[in-house]
């Protein structure tokens, strides 16, 4: 059985095949983790992204890692909360079902995933972390190349919620 693990950390400095980006959908940049992802690349990803051509909510694009220490960014786009009745959880589920099936189509062993949404898009972390941990169990049922799944998570708050999640 693969391994999932949460830890409080920069998830530019992961040492995974992939690390996925909670992007917005032109995957051309932005705050937070997008942004950190970005800067850490280099200029390369900005271009291997404008070359894709976008992502609609709730999918998911792979790429190079350029600069970084993973050899690949999954770019995936969450869902903004608005309260719960815009098929949000059913959006985030896929992000998290979406970039495992990219991660084992590329027959990568290793990835770690940000709390996706939780920033700026203002889903509730608690329920967030549910549906992440929950998605991941279920992807990780079915045959696969991934052996290791890591949340990292920004803060130690942010952690102790994934760690509770865990179980």
């Amino acid at each position: 059985m693969p391994k999932i693990e949460a830890v409080q950390g920069d998830i530019t400095q992961q040492p995974v095949d992939a690390i996925v980006n909670a992007a917005n959908s032109s995957l051309l940049g932005g705050g937070g983790v997008d942004g950190a992802i970005h800067r850490a690349a280099g200029p390369e990803l900005l271009e291997e992204c404008r070359r894709i051509g976008g992502c609609p909510t709730g999918e998911a694009r792979i790429t190079q890692g350029y600069r970084l220490l993973a050899q690949h960014v999954i770019h995936t786009v969450g869902p903004v909360w608005s309260g719960g009745k815009r098929r949000e959880p059913q959006l985030l589920r896929g992000c998290y079902r979406n970039s495992l099936r990219l991660a084992a189509d590329h027959a990568l062993r290793s990835i770690a995933f940000p709390s996706i949404s939780t920033g700026a898009y203002r889903y509730p972390i608690e329920q967030a972390a549910c549906i992440a941990v929950e998605t991941v169990r279920q992807q990780l049922e079915q045959p696969t190349s991934i052996e290791l799944v890591r949340f990292v998570c920004f803060s130690g708050g942010d952690l102790e919620v994934y760690r509770q999640a865990l179980g």
